[in-house]
């Protein structure tokens, strides 16, 4: 089993936020365009949210903490 390196773990999600913050909307109409942006403003929240996170392991649990300021 691969060993998890949590700093790269928690930097793929930051660069997750970005390439979903920067990439382009195809060309989609009316309904499918909204449900796409919609999606992609999701992601983007997700992935910023672990990507800004902070670890530690407790108790044989990785514990992420995440700030909501």
């Amino acid at each position: 089993m691969a060993q998890l390196d949590v700093d790269d773990f928690i930097a793929r999600f930051r660069s997750r936020a970005e390439a979903v913050r920067t990439r382009g909307v195809p060309p989609l109409e009316g309904e499918a365009r909204r449900t796409f942006i919609e999606q992609m403003e999701k992601d983007h929240l997700d992935y910023a949210l672990v990507g800004s996170a902070s670890w530690s392991v407790e108790d044989d649990h990785l514990v992420l903490r995440i700030p909501l300021r």
